[in-house]
């Protein structure tokens, strides 16, 4: 290997650190210097590891290697904010074999993963672990998630309307009923909740006959996740949410053209000239197949769409003093309408305030309120809190929160698309821990 000074060394190791070899490599031509890619690896494997230091809180979280094939865990100092360590994979026993040669740790931030409550259970018994603010306010997202799936029919009622426009004479005879999502706005079944219906009666059909999922799998030719999915709904209205809530270019354009049909304007290259003026992207044939009934039965007053379900989950894990006016009273008619859907909202306040105001002493009695109400989906969230309640009222009282470890997982992300995404774990970790 050619010599090289300290300078270049100290350059060259660098470019090493941020881009690894072929990338490294480009970067070094362009700055004159000739330097193969195996030269800056190797250059970054000759850095000796930092020297270890007592780590008193320990925050843990996994990244991925190949999404979705490969995992690994990066562990960090909270207090010095550097990482410590990166060890393969994101079972229990690496974690429990770090902890046991560090028994200085006392407090461990982590998220909701079974394996690594147990590495730190097995490893490090003397410490406090806590269960990570976001990561438990994320876990309550979607338990209100299903709930808003699965009482979305009370939105839709509160949101349809029962005015439709007064039909020629000679269609009197075929009222037009308001859409619900379940039917188009000319009454015509749609196919995809046509279906979905009829997989959801099969599969509950045959698991009470006492058939195990794969063997319903193989006998409907459904995959097995679709199969999970349907067995462990609570009712079809929790499937049919995303099948009614599909959505398509035309929809916010549509309460223009059933204004303009209305208006007398039948014309569909003229309505489709309109439509693109104000943004609509599509084709005329859209607006033809989506109007061309209407020949027939005449075209209902545009419904009052009705929110979709994300966006009512966001509407009650936002803080109400950060609605618009619109969003609260939107909120407001759903929350009248639905008793479950009121009731969710006001257990979701509930667990806010206690995590804004620290007060991981009153979880018990927000979960009994919470079990006081039917509620399903928020009953499994509390049989999961419960598995690790004393870690979840330490995330609820304690500053200490994961933030920092998730910051610099995005960190390692933005490593591996510079060129470490192919490196082995070993490169990859002595550039995680130089990173300080």
């Amino acid at each position: 290997m050619p010599r090289k000074t300290p300078l270049l060394r100290a350059v060259l190791l660098s470019i090493a650190c941020i881009l690894a070899g072929r990338p490294g490599a480009r970067l070094a031509k362009l700055l004159g210097v000739r330097v193969g890619k195996d030269t800056l690896l190797n250059l970054l494997r000759a850095v000796p590891d930092p020297p270890e230091e007592p780590v008193r809180v320990l925050g843990v979280d996994d990244f991925a290697l190949r999404k979705g094939d490969s995992y690994a865990t990066v562990l960090m100092d909270l207090e010095a904010r550097r990482p410590v360590e990166v060890l393969a994979g994101r079972e229990a026993e690496p974690l429990a074999t770090w902890l046991a040669r560090h028994p200085e740790v006392e407090i461990i931030c982590r998220d909701r993963a079974g394996a690594y409550a147990e590495g730190a259970r097995t490893g490090a018994p003397q410490a406090l672990q806590v269960a990570d603010g976001w990561h438990l306010w994320r876990n309550l997202a979607e338990a209100v998630e299903k709930t808003v799936g699965s009482h979305h029919s009370c939105i839709r009622s509160a949101f349809a309307t029962t005015t439709v426009t007064e039909p020629d004479p000679a269609d009197r005879a075929k009222p037009l009923d308001p859409p619900d999502g379940t039917r188009d706005c000319f009454g015509r079944p749609r196919r995809l909740v046509a279906r979905t219906e009829e997989r959801y009666a099969a599969v509950q059909e045959r698991l009470a006959e006492g058939k195990s999922l794969g063997a319903i799998g193989r006998e409907l030719r459904l995959d097995h996740s679709t199969v999970r999915r349907f067995a462990r709904a609570t009712n079809i209205d929790e499937l049919l949410v995303k099948a009614i809530n599909r959505q398509s270019i035309l929809d916010e354009y549509k309460p223009y053209l059933y204004q303009r049909w209305n208006e007398g304007c039948h014309d569909m290259p003229q309505l489709h000239r309109e439509v693109q003026a104000l943004g609509f992207p599509g084709d005329i044939q859209t607006v033809r197949r989506y109007l061309r009934p209407s020949k027939e039965n005449g075209l209902p007053v545009a419904p009052r769409p009705a929110p979709r379900p994300r966006r009512v989950v966001r509407w009650i894990m936002t803080d109400p003093n950060r609605h618009s006016s619109s969003d609260a009273q939107d909120l407001k008619e759903i929350r009248t309408a639905c008793a479950h859907l009121d009731a969710t909202a006001r257990h979701v306040r509930d667990f806010a305030a206690m995590l804004h105001d620290r007060r991981g002493d009153l979880l018990t009695d927000w979960m009994n309120r919470v079990l006081g109400d039917d509620l399903p989906a928020l009953h499994s969230l509390i049989t999961g809190l419960r598995r690790d309640q004393d870690a979840v009222i330490a995330g609820l009282s304690s500053p200490w929160s994961s933030g920092q470890v998730e910051g610099h997982v995005t960190r390692i992300k933005l490593l591996k698309r510079k060129g470490y995404g192919r490196a082995s774990l070993a490169l990859l970790r002595r550039r995680i821990l130089l990173a300080t």
